[in-house]
């Protein structure tokens, strides 16, 4: 099988943290659709859709606040998780097993509203073209000879040379891995004392392959041409 085609130019762009929200928005858009159409009233599945809704919110501003770089740390936060939705479930349908916690499950009865979701679901969409367009102006584009940075509302350019570029790869969230492909990709041009860190790079194992692919046919083609003469 042939090999596939080096790519001409490869383009990394790091994306802030709230990036990872997009679960939440999800949320949010159903959430919306589903109060709706229940009335738009307090009621069973109201309150069960505003806890479901609240939980995976929560679950998501844990994911921006800490790092879970080892898989066992992910474990031991789904084991909670699942021991959280354990002892609510079985405090619902056997209240007098566990009186105390039948009666706390029994207060929770938040109640928002389709207009509070839609609300909620607009902001997330307005800051994410927010950033769609803020990234437009600050980007790195990497070419088989040169390392450029695109910048600024002018287009500001700045030039690196590439051939003795080294990379370094770093995936520091499982979560943030699992959600987005993301991770933390260091450049260490040859003429700067300075890495160049770009933190939630997505599909970075696709862009790392791409870049060492990029980098070993230069370095081929540097070989052969001294070589020959």
């Amino acid at each position: 099988k042939s090999e596939p085609e080096v790519p001409n130019s490869i383009y990394l762009v790091s994306y802030p943290k709230i990036v990872f929200m997009y679960p939440t928005l999800i949320a949010a858009i159903v959430a919306a659709i589903i109060t709706g159409m229940n009335g738009n009233e307090p009621n069973a599945t109201n309150y069960l859709v505003s806890l479901i809704f609240l939980g995976l919110f929560c679950a998501n501003l844990v994911v921006l606040s800490f790092d879970f770089p080892r898989t066992t740390s992910l474990t031991f936060f789904f084991i909670g998780v699942a021991a959280f939705m354990g002892l609510w479930l079985l405090s619902t349908t056997n209240p007098d097993l566990l009186p105390w916690l039948g009666n706390l499950v029994g207060k929770l009865k938040p109640f928002c509203n389709a207009m509070f979701y839609a609300i909620f679901a607009t902001a997330l969409v307005l800051i994410y073209l927010f950033v769609v367009v803020s990234v437009q102006f600050d980007y790195w584009e990497v070419r088989p000879n040169e390392l450029l940075h695109h910048h600024g509302v002018l287009s500001d350019l700045e030039r690196f040379s590439a051939p003795n570029l080294r990379i370094d790869k770093e995936i520091n969230d499982l979560f943030e891995y699992l959600l987005l492909r993301a991770g933390r990709l260091i450049l260490h041009p040859s003429n700067e004392r300075r890495a160049i860190v770009l933190e939630n790079v997505f599909f970075i194992n696709k862009k790392e392959q791409q870049i060492t692919k990029m980098l070993g046919a230069l370095q081929v083609q540097v070989r052969t041409d001294s070589n020959e003469n």
